[in-house]
């Protein structure tokens, strides 16, 4: 099989690439993944993307968004990319023994947020539990919040949940934070702030009636060897993102975290015909509309490329 465009990966990036390949007549095979929509399928209300003014869940946005991209004529597979070839054009790209040609791809794989591994984690996603304050923060206006985590991301979305909460608990498993120090000081030094170090979380404490939310946390001590709880309204997960490039470790240029590297005010990446957009090379800003911005650019990149406009 022979394809202009393969896109790898789904989310607001690689549907919106598939959106502009297919109207711009590239026929493109989209390998989604097994879970298409990327990380909006497992979160609840979206009220910071334009064109919706009473919110959407994101499952139903990531719907929206495949009806779209299949109205103008995408393929979409439900299927996971286990190896590629680069080296020569056509490109490879194979799923399990079958293998894809294809003169230009694009890269949508996302970037997954760090958990700490508890079941109520999953159970209380997107019901008080985030990896993302910037998305989820507004919510929690004038409510108790923690944030987990000691680096420069943690405070990061401890001083920006500062705006809306009307308390954030700091919860670090250290007494020294990886953080910056002038971030650690904005932080630390903001009087809406409550620090707790040397603490672990054992459990993410909940109700699931009436309405399913975040009631607080067990925490654990670890120098003074004791468990108390914390109530809550939300936690934010703050211990790192990881970029799902490992298909492509050795292939293409990347960051020290993994983070495919792009050509500045572009998607290129080192290899001409492949493109790279999303959160698999934006560690910054991490949102679907900035994701959904830098698919266009490299549908319009690889629509350019294939025609011959640039190299």
């Amino acid at each position: 099989m022979h394809r202009n465009v393969v896109i790898i990966g789904s989310g607001p990036a690689g549907y919106t690439a598939a959106l502009y390949a297919a109207r711009a007549d590239l026929r493109p095979l989209m390998f989604s993944g097994l879970q298409p929509g990327g990380q909006l399928t497992i979160t609840t209300d979206v009220e910071n993307y334009p064109g919706f003014p009473d919110g959407i869940m994101g499952p139903e946005m990531m719907d929206l968004f495949k009806r779209q991209v299949e109205r103008f004529g995408t393929e979409i597979r439900l299927e996971n990319v286990t190896k590629v070839d680069f080296s020569q054009r056509p490109f490879r790209v194979w799923v399990e023994d079958e293998m894809v040609e294809a003169d230009a791809v694009i890269i949508a794989t996302g970037a997954s947020a760090k958990w700490l591994g508890l079941e109520s984690e999953v159970t209380f996603g997107g019901y008080g539990v985030s990896a993302c304050a910037t998305c989820d923060g507004f919510f929690f206006r004038n409510k108790v919040v923690a944030v987990v985590g000691g680096g420069d991301t943690a405070m990061e979305e401890a001083h920006f949940l500062t705006k809306y909460a009307s308390r954030v608990h700091l919860l670090h498993r250290r007494t020294e934070f990886r953080a910056s120090k002038i971030m650690q000081d904005r932080v630390l030094g903001n009087p809406k702030v409550q620090l707790h170090t040397n603490v672990t979380i054992e459990d993410i404490l909940g109700e699931l009636e009436p309405v399913k939310k975040v009631v607080g946390v067990r925490l654990k001590n670890t120098v003074e060897d004791n468990t108390y709880e914390l109530p809550l309204d939300g936690i934010f997960i703050a211990i790192g993102h990881k970029p799902n490039s490992d298909l492509f470790r050795g292939v293409l240029d990347m960051d020290e975290s993994g983070y495919l590297k792009t050509v500045p005010g572009s998607s290129k990446t080192n290899i001409p015909g492949v493109f790279a957009c999303g959160d698999i090379q934006d560690s910054i800003y991490r949102q679907a509309v900035t994701a959904a911005g830098s698919g266009c650019m490299a549908a319009i990149d690889a629509e350019r490329f294939l025609s011959g406009g640039h190299a």
